[in-house]
Protein backbone atom coordinates (compact mmCIF):
# COMPACT_ATOMS: atom_id res chain seq x y z
CA UNK A 1 0.00 0.00 0.00
CA UNK A 2 1.38 3.39 -0.75
CA UNK A 3 2.17 5.79 1.58
CA UNK A 4 -0.74 8.31 0.46
CA UNK A 5 -3.12 5.35 0.38
CA UNK A 6 -1.96 4.41 4.56
CA UNK A 7 -3.29 8.39 5.55
CA UNK A 8 -6.17 8.22 3.85
CA UNK A 9 -6.83 4.95 5.37
CA UNK A 10 -6.69 6.24 8.62
CA UNK A 11 -8.15 9.17 8.51
CA UNK A 12 -11.59 7.72 7.02
CA UNK A 13 -11.42 4.32 8.95
CA UNK A 14 -9.37 4.90 12.36
CA UNK A 15 -10.69 8.74 12.90
CA UNK A 16 -14.45 7.18 12.69
CA UNK A 17 -15.85 8.48 15.59
CA UNK A 18 -17.95 5.15 15.77
CA UNK A 19 -15.09 2.98 15.54
CA UNK A 20 -14.30 2.07 18.75
CA UNK A 21 -17.69 1.37 19.85
CA UNK A 22 -17.95 -0.70 16.46
CA UNK A 23 -15.25 -3.52 18.21
CA UNK A 24 -12.32 -1.63 16.94
CA UNK A 25 -9.73 -3.90 15.31
CA UNK A 26 -11.38 -7.31 15.96
CA UNK A 27 -14.88 -5.53 13.84
CA UNK A 28 -12.32 -5.35 10.86
CA UNK A 29 -10.82 -8.62 10.95
CA UNK A 30 -7.17 -7.44 12.10
CA UNK A 31 -4.54 -9.35 13.63
CA UNK A 32 -4.39 -8.28 17.39
CA UNK A 33 -1.85 -10.81 18.07
CA UNK A 34 1.95 -8.70 18.05
CA UNK A 35 2.93 -9.32 21.11
CA UNK A 36 4.18 -6.30 22.84
CA UNK A 37 7.45 -5.63 25.10
CA UNK A 38 7.21 -5.92 28.90
CA UNK A 39 9.78 -6.05 31.65
CA UNK A 40 10.21 -5.88 35.40
CA UNK A 41 6.34 -5.74 35.32
CA UNK A 42 6.56 -1.59 34.45
CA UNK A 43 4.58 0.57 32.55
CA UNK A 44 6.96 2.46 29.80
CA UNK A 45 5.19 5.24 29.03
CA UNK A 46 8.24 7.79 28.87
CA UNK A 47 9.54 7.45 25.53
CA UNK A 48 7.33 7.60 22.92
CA UNK A 49 7.69 3.75 21.94
CA UNK A 50 5.87 1.60 19.94
CA UNK A 51 6.09 -1.27 22.21
CA UNK A 52 4.12 -3.30 19.77
CA UNK A 53 7.34 -3.96 17.19
CA UNK A 54 8.60 -4.85 15.52
CA UNK A 55 6.06 -6.89 13.55
CA UNK A 56 6.12 -10.63 13.38
CA UNK A 57 7.03 -10.13 9.53
CA UNK A 58 9.96 -8.00 10.73
CA UNK A 59 11.20 -10.45 13.38
CA UNK A 60 10.84 -13.21 10.40
CA UNK A 61 12.82 -11.06 8.05
CA UNK A 62 15.71 -10.25 11.14
CA UNK A 63 15.96 -14.59 11.33
CA UNK A 64 16.21 -15.04 7.68
CA UNK A 65 19.12 -12.51 7.51
CA UNK A 66 21.38 -13.73 10.04
CA UNK A 67 23.53 -15.02 7.91
CA UNK A 68 24.49 -12.21 6.05
CA UNK A 69 25.33 -10.42 9.45
CA UNK A 70 28.85 -10.93 9.03
CA UNK A 71 28.72 -8.52 6.13
CA UNK A 72 28.88 -4.45 5.76
CA UNK A 73 25.22 -3.42 5.17
CA UNK A 74 26.46 -1.27 1.69
CA UNK A 75 25.89 -4.73 -0.27
CA UNK A 76 22.03 -4.29 0.94
CA UNK A 77 21.18 -0.59 0.71
CA UNK A 78 20.30 0.06 -2.29
CA UNK A 79 17.05 -1.76 -2.13
CA UNK A 80 15.86 0.34 0.65
CA UNK A 81 17.25 3.65 -1.02
CA UNK A 82 14.99 2.50 -4.13
CA UNK A 83 12.03 1.75 -2.09
CA UNK A 84 11.88 5.00 0.02
CA UNK A 85 12.69 7.07 -3.51
CA UNK A 86 9.60 5.49 -4.54
CA UNK A 87 7.64 5.94 -1.44
CA UNK A 88 8.41 9.62 -1.60
CA UNK A 89 8.21 10.41 -5.16
CA UNK A 90 12.03 11.45 -5.40
CA UNK A 91 14.99 10.01 -6.96
CA UNK A 92 17.36 7.79 -5.19
CA UNK A 93 19.91 10.79 -4.89
CA UNK A 94 17.63 12.46 -2.20
CA UNK A 95 17.66 9.88 0.16
CA UNK A 96 20.19 9.64 2.78
CA UNK A 97 19.95 6.46 5.05
CA UNK A 98 20.92 7.16 9.02
CA UNK A 99 21.12 4.86 12.36
CA UNK A 100 17.92 6.29 13.18
CA UNK A 101 16.46 9.22 12.77
CA UNK A 102 18.91 11.05 15.29
CA UNK A 103 22.03 10.72 13.28
CA UNK A 104 20.31 12.31 10.85
CA UNK A 105 19.77 15.19 13.04
CA UNK A 106 23.54 15.08 14.31
CA UNK A 107 24.53 15.12 11.16
CA UNK A 108 22.80 18.58 9.94
CA UNK A 109 23.79 20.24 12.92
CA UNK A 110 27.24 19.54 12.28
CA UNK A 111 26.73 20.27 8.53
CA UNK A 112 25.68 23.83 9.18
CA UNK A 113 26.39 24.93 12.31
CA UNK A 114 29.92 23.90 12.66
CA UNK A 115 32.57 26.65 14.12
CA UNK A 116 29.98 29.34 14.90
CA UNK A 117 27.27 28.82 12.56
CA UNK A 118 23.46 29.56 13.86
CA UNK A 119 20.58 27.25 14.02
CA UNK A 120 17.25 28.66 15.32
CA UNK A 121 14.75 26.34 17.12
CA UNK A 122 11.43 26.10 19.16
CA UNK A 123 11.54 25.70 22.77
CA UNK A 124 10.75 22.87 24.07
CA UNK A 125 11.73 20.75 21.47
CA UNK A 126 13.46 17.88 20.69
CA UNK A 127 17.15 18.48 21.50
CA UNK A 128 19.27 15.73 19.84
CA UNK A 129 20.35 18.29 17.25
CA UNK A 130 20.83 21.01 19.35
CA UNK A 131 22.89 20.10 21.94
CA UNK A 132 25.23 18.05 19.57
CA UNK A 133 26.10 21.14 17.19
CA UNK A 134 26.38 23.03 20.47
CA UNK A 135 29.19 20.97 21.06
CA UNK A 136 30.47 21.68 17.56
CA UNK A 137 30.55 25.09 17.96
CA UNK A 138 27.09 26.01 17.03
CA UNK A 139 25.34 29.26 17.99
CA UNK A 140 21.40 27.85 19.05
CA UNK A 141 18.53 30.55 19.32
CA UNK A 142 15.74 29.29 20.89
CA UNK A 143 12.39 30.78 20.37
CA UNK A 144 9.56 30.15 22.91
CA UNK A 145 6.38 27.87 21.72
CA UNK A 146 3.57 30.54 21.47
CA UNK A 147 0.43 30.93 23.59
CA UNK A 148 -1.46 27.39 22.06
CA UNK A 149 2.59 24.99 22.15
CA UNK A 150 2.90 26.01 18.43
CA UNK A 151 6.30 27.34 16.68
CA UNK A 152 6.34 31.12 16.71
CA UNK A 153 7.62 31.10 13.01
CA UNK A 154 6.71 35.11 12.98
CA UNK A 155 9.54 35.34 15.99
CA UNK A 156 12.15 32.79 14.62
CA UNK A 157 11.95 33.97 11.31
CA UNK A 158 13.17 37.86 13.00
CA UNK A 159 15.97 35.90 14.63
CA UNK A 160 17.29 34.96 10.98
CA UNK A 161 20.87 36.60 9.83
CA UNK A 162 23.44 36.66 7.61
CA UNK A 163 24.89 33.40 10.25
CA UNK A 164 21.84 31.34 10.13
CA UNK A 165 22.90 28.17 8.77
CA UNK A 166 19.74 26.07 9.85
CA UNK A 167 16.19 26.56 11.49
CA UNK A 168 14.69 23.50 13.16
CA UNK A 169 11.23 22.69 13.18
CA UNK A 170 9.63 19.58 14.90
CA UNK A 171 6.58 19.04 13.65
CA UNK A 172 4.44 17.46 15.02
CA UNK A 173 6.45 19.02 17.84
CA UNK A 174 8.45 16.87 20.50
CA UNK A 175 6.64 17.22 23.81
CA UNK A 176 3.76 19.52 23.10
CA UNK A 177 2.44 16.99 19.97
CA UNK A 178 1.12 20.18 18.52
CA UNK A 179 1.67 20.86 14.54
CA UNK A 180 1.96 24.05 12.45
CA UNK A 181 -1.07 24.80 10.75
CA UNK A 182 -0.01 24.15 7.12
CA UNK A 183 -0.51 26.94 4.98
CA UNK A 184 0.93 28.80 7.52
CA UNK A 185 4.46 26.36 7.51
CA UNK A 186 4.68 26.08 3.74
CA UNK A 187 4.58 29.90 3.17
CA UNK A 188 7.00 29.98 5.84
CA UNK A 189 9.18 27.40 4.46
CA UNK A 190 8.67 29.19 1.30
CA UNK A 191 9.75 32.43 1.94
CA UNK A 192 12.35 32.01 4.55
CA UNK A 193 14.45 28.86 2.83
CA UNK A 194 16.71 31.19 0.30
CA UNK A 195 18.29 32.42 3.62
CA UNK A 196 18.65 29.28 5.42
CA UNK A 197 17.69 25.75 5.33
CA UNK A 198 14.65 24.18 7.10
CA UNK A 199 14.98 21.49 8.73
CA UNK A 200 11.43 19.25 9.17
CA UNK A 201 11.67 16.57 11.76
CA UNK A 202 8.80 14.75 10.58
CA UNK A 203 9.31 11.80 13.17
CA UNK A 204 5.71 11.57 14.16
CA UNK A 205 4.00 12.71 10.99
CA UNK A 206 2.77 9.41 10.75
CA UNK A 207 0.05 9.87 13.35
CA UNK A 208 -1.34 13.18 11.86
CA UNK A 209 -4.62 13.30 10.97
CA UNK A 210 -5.89 16.20 9.28
CA UNK A 211 -6.69 15.83 6.11
CA UNK A 212 -4.17 16.43 3.38
CA UNK A 213 -1.89 17.41 5.74
CA UNK A 214 1.49 17.89 3.54
CA UNK A 215 4.99 16.93 4.30
CA UNK A 216 7.63 18.92 3.78
CA UNK A 217 8.87 16.84 0.83
CA UNK A 218 6.72 18.40 -1.34
CA UNK A 219 8.56 21.34 -1.21
CA UNK A 220 12.37 18.80 -1.63
CA UNK A 221 10.03 18.10 -4.40
CA UNK A 222 10.46 21.92 -5.86
CA UNK A 223 14.34 21.96 -5.30
CA UNK A 224 13.76 24.05 -2.02
CA UNK A 225 16.77 24.53 0.40
CA UNK A 226 14.84 22.00 2.70
CA UNK A 227 16.07 18.89 4.39
CA UNK A 228 13.25 15.94 5.86
CA UNK A 229 13.56 13.54 7.98
CA UNK A 230 11.80 10.26 8.84
CA UNK A 231 12.09 7.25 10.85
CA UNK A 232 11.36 3.49 11.73
CA UNK A 233 10.96 4.27 15.33
CA UNK A 234 7.81 5.12 15.75
CA UNK A 235 4.92 3.57 13.87
CA UNK A 236 7.12 0.71 12.75
CA UNK A 237 8.02 -0.41 16.18
CA UNK A 238 11.82 -0.60 15.31
CA UNK A 239 13.15 1.97 18.02
CA UNK A 240 16.00 -0.09 18.99
CA UNK A 241 16.91 -1.48 15.40
CA UNK A 242 18.07 2.37 14.81
CA UNK A 243 17.06 3.45 11.36
CA UNK A 244 15.77 6.42 9.67
CA UNK A 245 16.61 8.60 6.95
CA UNK A 246 16.30 12.02 5.02
CA UNK A 247 15.24 13.21 1.89
CA UNK A 248 16.93 16.66 0.60
CA UNK A 249 17.76 18.08 -2.96
CA UNK A 250 21.22 16.07 -4.43
CA UNK A 251 23.48 18.46 -3.46
CA UNK A 252 22.35 19.04 -0.17
CA UNK A 253 21.71 15.15 0.43
CA UNK A 254 25.62 14.70 -0.62
CA UNK A 255 27.02 17.10 1.75
CA UNK A 256 24.64 15.19 4.74
CA UNK A 257 26.14 11.77 3.92
CA UNK A 258 29.47 13.15 4.23
CA UNK A 259 28.78 14.09 8.17
CA UNK A 260 26.89 10.83 9.10
CA UNK A 261 28.99 8.98 11.49
CA UNK A 262 26.44 6.42 12.56
CA UNK A 263 25.55 4.02 9.56
CA UNK A 264 22.56 1.57 10.20
CA UNK A 265 23.17 -2.01 10.07
CA UNK A 266 22.26 -4.69 7.77
CA UNK A 267 19.32 -6.37 9.73
CA UNK A 268 18.00 -3.16 10.14
CA UNK A 269 17.64 -2.70 6.51
CA UNK A 270 16.53 -5.15 5.61
CA UNK A 271 13.68 -5.33 8.30
CA UNK A 272 13.13 -1.62 6.95
CA UNK A 273 12.39 -3.15 3.77
CA UNK A 274 9.71 -5.52 5.44
CA UNK A 275 8.67 -2.66 7.99
CA UNK A 276 7.70 -0.94 4.03
CA UNK A 277 5.35 -3.24 2.87
CA UNK A 278 3.80 -4.80 5.93
CA UNK A 279 0.46 -3.10 6.23
CA UNK A 280 -1.22 -4.87 8.95
CA UNK A 281 0.83 -4.08 11.44
CA UNK A 282 1.30 -0.03 10.04
CA UNK A 283 -2.43 -0.01 10.25
CA UNK A 284 -2.62 -2.35 13.75
CA UNK A 285 -0.16 0.46 15.56
CA UNK A 286 -1.89 3.23 14.18
CA UNK A 287 -5.27 2.05 15.35
CA UNK A 288 -3.77 1.44 19.10
CA UNK A 289 -2.25 4.67 19.33
CA UNK A 290 -5.62 6.30 19.02
CA UNK A 291 -7.34 3.89 20.85
CA UNK A 292 -4.37 4.45 23.60
CA UNK A 293 -4.85 8.34 22.89
CA UNK A 294 -8.54 7.85 23.68
CA UNK A 295 -8.42 6.69 26.64
CA UNK A 296 -5.84 8.98 28.22
CA UNK A 297 -8.12 11.75 27.32
CA UNK A 298 -10.84 10.40 29.49
CA UNK A 299 -8.91 10.17 32.39
CA UNK A 300 -7.42 13.46 31.97
CA UNK A 301 -11.44 14.51 31.06
CA UNK A 302 -12.36 12.69 34.68
CA UNK A 303 -9.53 14.60 36.50
CA UNK A 304 -10.45 18.36 35.41
CA UNK A 305 -6.48 18.19 34.02
CA UNK A 306 -5.58 20.32 30.87
CA UNK A 307 -3.85 18.67 27.89
CA UNK A 308 -3.49 19.27 24.53
CA UNK A 309 -4.78 17.59 21.49
CA UNK A 310 -2.47 15.27 20.04
CA UNK A 311 -1.19 14.93 16.67
CA UNK A 312 1.39 12.10 17.67
CA UNK A 313 1.85 9.06 19.72
CA UNK A 314 1.82 11.10 23.17
CA UNK A 315 -0.14 13.88 25.37
CA UNK A 316 1.15 16.44 26.61
CA UNK A 317 -0.98 17.49 30.06
CA UNK A 318 -0.94 19.66 33.16
CA UNK A 319 -0.83 17.68 36.32
CA UNK A 320 0.11 21.30 38.23
CA UNK A 321 2.67 19.27 40.04
CA UNK A 322 6.52 19.68 39.88
CA UNK A 323 7.21 17.02 36.81
CA UNK A 324 9.99 15.45 38.75
CA UNK A 325 7.94 15.13 42.00
CA UNK A 326 5.40 13.11 39.64
CA UNK A 327 8.00 11.02 37.88
CA UNK A 328 8.75 9.57 41.23
CA UNK A 329 5.45 9.12 42.60
CA UNK A 330 3.89 7.69 39.40
CA UNK A 331 7.20 5.08 39.80
CA UNK A 332 5.92 4.15 42.85
CA UNK A 333 3.09 2.94 41.05
CA UNK A 334 5.36 1.19 38.28
CA UNK A 335 4.64 3.60 35.22
CA UNK A 336 7.32 5.66 33.99
CA UNK A 337 6.05 9.15 32.44
CA UNK A 338 8.07 11.62 30.41
CA UNK A 339 10.93 14.06 32.39
CA UNK A 340 10.37 17.85 32.74
CA UNK A 341 10.39 19.83 29.79
CA UNK A 342 11.86 23.25 30.68
CA UNK A 343 10.19 26.03 30.72
CA UNK A 344 6.73 23.62 31.22
CA UNK A 345 7.98 22.04 34.65
CA UNK A 346 4.17 21.49 35.65
CA UNK A 347 3.43 19.86 32.45
CA UNK A 348 4.05 15.97 31.72
CA UNK A 349 4.26 13.94 28.51
CA UNK A 350 2.62 10.12 28.73
CA UNK A 351 3.07 8.12 25.73
CA UNK A 352 0.60 5.45 24.33
CA UNK A 353 1.43 2.20 24.43
CA UNK A 354 -0.37 -1.37 25.63
CA UNK A 355 -3.60 -0.24 26.34
CA UNK A 356 -3.28 -2.32 30.31
CA UNK A 357 -0.09 -0.15 30.76
CA UNK A 358 -2.60 3.03 29.39
CA UNK A 359 -4.95 1.90 32.06
CA UNK A 360 -2.31 1.34 34.74
CA UNK A 361 -1.40 4.81 33.97
CA UNK A 362 -4.75 5.97 34.58
CA UNK A 363 -5.80 4.39 37.58
CA UNK A 364 -1.95 5.66 39.09
CA UNK A 365 -2.32 9.07 38.07
CA UNK A 366 -5.93 9.42 39.72
CA UNK A 367 -4.61 8.07 43.26
CA UNK A 368 -1.07 9.89 43.00
CA UNK A 369 -3.11 13.27 42.28
CA UNK A 370 -6.28 12.18 44.97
Amino acid sequence: MRNTDRRQWLKTIGLSSGFLLMGGLESMGMSTEFSPYSKNNIARLNFNENPFGPSALVRQTIADNFDIACRYPSGVLSELVALLASKEGVSKDHIVITGGSTEGLRAAGITYGLAGGEIIAATPTFQAMLRYAKNFGAHIHQVPLDANMVHNLETMERRVTSKTGLIYICNPNNPTGTIIEKNILRDFCTSIDHKAVIFSDEAYYDFITIPDYPSMVELVKEDRNIIVSKTFSKAYGMAGMRIGYMIARPDIAKRLKANIMANTNILAIKAAVTALNDDDFYKFSLLKNLEGKKRIYSTLDDLGLEYVQSHTNFIFFKSSKPIQELQKSMLAENVMIGRPFPPFYEWARISTGKLADVDRFGVALKKVLS
